[in-house]
Formats: structure tokens, sequence, C-alpha cells
């Protein structure tokens, strides 16, 4: 099949979270199954032209395309996906993508991103190469499954063009003023209340795709069930309900080349499930460069995380008098909103022997954090796949984790599993967002981790799951073709 992956960010060009980790490794495991495939991303400021040496494509060469009744020139280079032959092509137009970030709160936001999808569609019809399926990314490439259907559907060589659109967090749907209709060019007898584009009063894109597109997927089979209801749908969840024969959640994998403590070039010990020695060691070193004291029998808890409200910091923040008083060390990885910053710069400060915070990015400290800690705590309010739970289970760091989400999906409660009969569990986990549910359950796995047999199963049982993106790849290579069978239909 011919596959086009349309999205804003792209592993290691541009990237602010998950979906550029997505986009970065999917369309090669998809490529790895004989599949032509090709990749379209803005070409920002960030883009290094020298680094990942972009040629441009004579091929497609200036391209007019029209937005709000202006015509923009805009060309088009080209590289591949690192290690592959899979191409990527950057939709070039300095005025709008040239910018400091890859998203703004300017008012032609709206804007921005209606040129990007035109100039993808306008690129793929210039070069005479027509997938069969556009797998299309979060709001920012909603509009394309109505443009295929509509707009361009003067192009009968589209005629037998499916689309498919990830939802990666529907918190974000890129809503606009109605006025956006006449810049997207979208016809106006579309917007009305409860229409196929409108959101209270909006022109919504991220609604527009998940009603035009032939299939629609989100990144974890619990977070899918999730959005239907009105506490994690954010609006949308009626009319996720409205497709939910052709709504699917596929758990996003992970690239073991890059996590994988056999082989990870940033720690200092490799180790596997059958010797943890290198584990052992990586938390001594890990203690030593953080400058906390090395405690026999002591657990130690890593936090690598945006340090935000979505992430339950705020009900941490609730816990942290309680957390303290336990036989604990704590090392923290982070930046997000200043009040959650404090909290931990204060509690390195209070807690010189038990906590350390690193605020900002450090990719060697978060290597190290995840093979050096004993267990791991992801406390989020909503978390739709999650990756960090995922690379602290081949680490052997044991994940302690609210119940939503790919969380739910990849950490098994232990005494959950034991209680039914079975010695399967993986990690802690809970349902409640409260203090009293982050205590107790941190206590369960404090309390286990003293009993090195039970321990040392939990470890054996995580480091043995597979949640590499050649699974994944074959889910999607399913819902193509049922995407295809739908446009047909």
């Amino acid at each position: 099949m011919k596959i086009a992956f349309v999205g804003s960010e792209v592993y290691p060009f541009a990237k602010t979270g998950g979906l550029g980790d997505v986009l970065g490794s999917l369309p090669k495991a998809i490529h790895k199954l004989d599949n032509d495939v090709k990749v379209f991303m803005p070409k920002y400021s960030c883009v290094d032209h020298d680094r990942y040496d972009l040629s441009y494509c004579w091929s497609i060469g200036e391209i007019p395309v029209r937005v709000y009744g202006k015509t923009h020139k805009i060309n088009v280079y080209t590289t591949y996906l690192p290690n592959s032959t899979v191409d990527v092509y950057f939709i070039d137009y300095p005025p709008f993508y040239g910018r400091p970030l890859l998203y703004t709160n300017d008012a032609d936001e709206d804007e921005r991103f209606i040129l990007f999808q035109k100039a993808v569609i306008e690129s793929m019809q210039k070069m005479k190469w027509i997938p069969d399926v556009i797998h299309c990314n979060d709001w920012q490439t909603g509009l394309i499954p109505l443009y295929i259907k509509d707009n361009y559907s003067w192009d009968r060589m589209l005629d037998k063009t499916a689309t498919l659109l990830s939802i990666h967090n529907i918190g974000y749907q890129g809503r606009f003023p109605k006025e956006t209709l006449y810049k997207a060019e979208v016809r106006p007898q579309l917007f009305y209340e409860n229409g196929p584009i409108e959101v209270w009063g909006s022109f919504c894109f991220l609604k527009t795709g998940i009603m035009y597109s032939d299939v629609i997927s989100t990144v974890s089979e619990t977070y899918a069930k999730e959005v239907t209801t009105s506490a994690y749908g954010e609006g949308l969840e009626g009319v996720l309900r409205h497709r939910i024969n052709d709504f699917y959640g596929i758990l996003n994998g992970v690239d073991y080349l890059v996590w994988n403590p056999e082989t990870d070039k940033h720690i200092p010990f490799h180790y596997s499930k059958d010797d943890l020695n290198g584990k052992h060691k990586n938390k001594e070193y890990l203690l030593k460069s953080v400058h906390l004291p090395i405690k026999k029998d002591v657990p130690l808890i890593g936090i690598i995380s945006r340090l935000v409200a979505q992430k339950g910091f705020d009900t941490f923040q609730d816990a942290v008098g309680e957390l303290m008083k336990r036989n604990a060390q704590w090392v923290i990885l982070g930046s997000g909103e200043e009040r959650f910053e404090d909290l931990f710069r204060s509690l390195s400060y209070a807690f010189p022997d038990k906590v350390y915070t690193y605020l900002g990015f450090n990719n060697e400290l978060s290597h190290l954090i995840e093979a050096g800690a004993d267990m791991f705590l992801m406390p989020s309010r909503y978390e739709p796949c999650g990756l960090n739970q995922i690379y602290s289970l081949r680490y052997g760091t044991v994940p302690v984790v609210r119940r939503t989400g790919g969380l739910a999906d990849t950490v098994l409660d232990w005494h959950e599993y034991l209680h039914r009969g079975f010695d399967t569990g993986t990690g802690f986990s809970f349902n409640h967002q409260n203090s009293e549910a982050i205590v107790s359950t941190l206590d369960r796995a404090i309390g286990t981790y003293n009993y090195k047999d039970a321990w040392n199963k939990i470890i054996q049982n995580g480091m043995s799951k597979e949640y590499s993106w050649e699974i994944s790849a074959e889910k999607y290579m399913e819902l193509y073709k049922k995407a295809v069978k739908n446009r047909k239909g």
C-alpha cells in the first residue's frame, strides 16, 4: 500500500511531545511491512538543513496555495527519516513556519495549518503520488479528510484515497472562530449548531477530522473508551460515540533500539532480566551523581514528567507531607507550572538526603533515572498512552501509576492479580485521583520492595513485556485496510 503520514511534528526534526515520537517511528515500522511510505511536516526554523541533509524538491518546484483568498508560494524540501529510506517532505513557507515555536497563539494560527494541509495535498498531486491512505494526526491535519472528499473531489485520482485520523490528545482540538471557514474555503453550509464541523459556536478542526475520516484511532484501548465519556471527551464524546464503529485504540510502541538496558549508550552499566547486577550499579552511580546518600534497602523513586496538573501533580502536592515521612528517596526531572517547580525545588532544600530535583530537560539523566530507580511514579489525571511506564517496565523499574489511558493498558497491579491467583503483576496502580490513593499505593509498593522474591518477580514480569512498534504497525495495517474498505463503501 501507499501510506502518507501527515503531522505537525516528527522526531528528530521537531518535537514537543508524543506525536513527534510516533511519527518518527511508526512510518519506519509500516515501511518494513513492504509499504510505500512518505511523511509530511512543516519546515520549522528549528529543522537543521545541514544536519539532516535536506534537499530542494525540483520535481515539485514552487506551488501556489490559496488561503483566505491570498496565494502563498510554498516550496518543498526532502530527506529521509534517520536509519531508514522513508522520505520526509517539509512544507516550506518561512512567514508561517519560521517562528521560534512550533505552535503559537498568533492570530493566524488557523492559517498556518490550513496552508500546511492544502500544501500536502497539492504536493502529492504535483508528484503524481496518490496514496491509498492518508494517516492524519491531531487537529493540525483534521481538515484533510474533508478536503479529500469535498474541496479536492474534482481530482478523480483522489477518489479512492482513504483517510485515518489519529487522536493523540483530545484536549487539543483546533477550535477557531466561524470566520476561519472562509480562510479554509470550507462550505458555510456545513457550519450549524451540532453540525459536522461546529463545536459550541467554533469551527473545530478535530471534529471535522472525526466526522469525515474513514477510520479514527487513538493511542490506547482504554483512552479510546474514556474519551467517549463526558469526563474525558472534552465536548467531543458525542461525535466519537456517533463514529464508534470506526473508532479504535492502538497502543503506541517504543523504540527498543533507544530504550534498552542491554545497549543504552546513556547508562554506565548494561544489564538484562537475566542479570540485574548492572541495575544495582546504576542505582549507586545515580545516587552519587545527584549527591544523595547510598542507603541499602531504601527504594529510589523516579519521576520524569511535565510538571503540570494533567500529570496529577496537584494531587501529589496534597500527598507530599505524608510521602516525605516514608523511607524512600526521590529523583525528579522535568519542568512545567511554576507552582510545581517551586514544590520540587523546596523539597530538595527541605530534604537534601531524600530528594533531588533537576528542573529542565536532560536526556542522559532521563535514561539514568530509568535505569537506576527502583520505582517510577506517574499519578496522571489522564494519559492517552504514556511512554515512561513502558520504558520503566523494560528497565526493571516498577511503575506506580493511576489507572487511566495507556497506563491502565500496560501496568498490571501486583496485588490485584495475586488476589486472582496470578503472580503476573508488573507494577502498582490506583483508581481514585486523591492523595490517599497515591499514599496507600506507594505504601503497598514500598512494603513489597522489602520482600525481594516478590519484587524480583515483578521486575521479571515487566522486563518480559513487549511493546514494540512492530506490534503496533501490524494493527495499523488492519485499520488501513478497513479505511480503504470504508472509502469504497
